[in-house]
């Protein structure tokens, strides 16, 4: 039986598949994030006085655009390590507080 390798070079993504892995990560984080949010949301203890079907579809929207955000920003690095596993080598831009090692 014969193995064949891969060179390192044929791993490379090209820069239309590297931006393509790269938005679908962030979405990936963002759902991640949405789902996460909406598990903390339904853990509340009771219904407030001015829980409503409106509010909650409103609190649904915020937690999504805060998701969103989350992931744009790489709070959690879920984009960037799904790059690291798919993309091969290709260099994967940190956020500048996780570069100089400030928060």
């Amino acid at each position: 039986m014969q193995v064949s390798t891969v060179s390192a070079g044929a791993a490379q993504p090209s820069a239309a598949n590297k931006a393509s892995l790269e938005k679908t990560a962030q979405q990936f984080e963002a759902i991640f994030l949405r789902q996460m949010i909406g598990a903390m949301r339904s853990s509340s203890m009771g219904e407030g006085i001015t829980d409503s079907s409106a509010t909650e579809q409103f609190r649904d929207m915020a937690d999504a655009r805060t998701a969103d955000s989350m992931a744009t920003k790489g709070s959690l690095g879920i984009a960037e390590l799904l790059l690291k596993q798919f993309g091969g080598k290709a260099s994967v831009a940190t956020p500048p507080a996780a570069a100089t090692g400030h928060k």
